[in-house]
């Protein structure tokens, strides 16, 4: 069996552009979860610091994922960054060999 992957982080988006964002980001996380291969996708807006959005996602594969990296609705994100003032993606990606639920 090959190991769950991970992926969280941030990424910094200035709150002023978060209504502008929404329609992207719905879309972008709905096209993602349809995915073969999504286990989880999620966007979240900082409580405390609030230009700060967390990003956490869960795929079943490496080739899951590499299909995601390779997706249009992923390109259209993407494009929309520079206009949205997206930056400092801080984002890591773990394998998970074994997990429990706590």
């Amino acid at each position: 069996m090959s190991a769950l992957l991970l992926i969280t982080g941030t990424i910094q988006l200035p709150a002023e552009k978060l209504p502008e964002a929404r329609a992207a980001m719905a879309e972008m996380i709905r096209a993602s979860r349809a995915e073969p291969g999504c286990l989880h996708y999620s966007y979240a807006q900082d409580i405390l610091v609030p230009d700060i959005i967390h990003v956490t996602e869960k795929w079943a594969s490496a080739d899951a994922l590499a299909v995601h990296f390779a997706s249009d609705h992923i390109v259209q994100w993407r494009r929309t960054w520079a206009d949205l003032g997206i930056s400092d993606r801080d984002l890591t990606l773990y394998e998970i060999s074994s997990h429990r639920p706590t």
